[in-house]
């Protein structure tokens, strides 16, 4: 369906607009289903980049600049997530010994189980939103997205 359709707008949108408010509209219905994906778990999106984040320090903690710095929303409050995280034993969260300043985040074991029975879920959820495009449309989309989020 056009966007012009979904939104039910009556006057002409420019292509720009069109691009923007198609991006928008399907972050939102990737946004929605993933969020039914994650909504047993009591997991935000975020909660789960988070996680995602810690699992990929393999074993090693990350402070809380390097978690900022890899999540998909960079306005997270990054402090907030983990405190959730924390009060569901999903990591643990430890001043550095060389560093007090430094706060240190790392995984749990409940952590990397919970990651561990979504990955199926989450890959069943990508796996989805590309299934109507063929391979090179795939990575002509990713080439385009990539190129229109490069402005100068």
């Amino acid at each position: 369906m056009r966007i012009e359709e979904i939104i039910k707008s009556n006057v002409t949108l420019s292509d720009s607009k069109k691009i923007i408010l198609n991006v928008m509209y399907t972050h939102n219905v990737i946004g929605d289903k993933f969020s039914e994906i994650l909504k047993p778990h009591d997991l935000s999106s975020e909660q789960y980049n988070v996680l995602r984040i810690l699992r990929g320090q393999k074993g090693l903690p990350a402070n809380m600049c390097v978690i900022q710095e890899r999540m998909i929303t960079k306005n997270s409050n990054t402090t907030r997530l983990i405190d959730k995280l924390l009060l569901k034993d999903l990591v643990t969260r430890e001043v550095c010994p060389d560093n007090r300043r430094k706060i240190e985040v790392q995984i749990t074991q409940k952590g990397l189980d919970l990651l561990n029975y979504l990955d199926p879920m989450v890959v069943e959820h990508e796996n989805y939103f590309s299934s109507n495009l063929d391979p090179e449309e795939v990575v002509q989309l990713n080439n385009l997205l990539e190129k229109y989020r490069q402005l100068k």
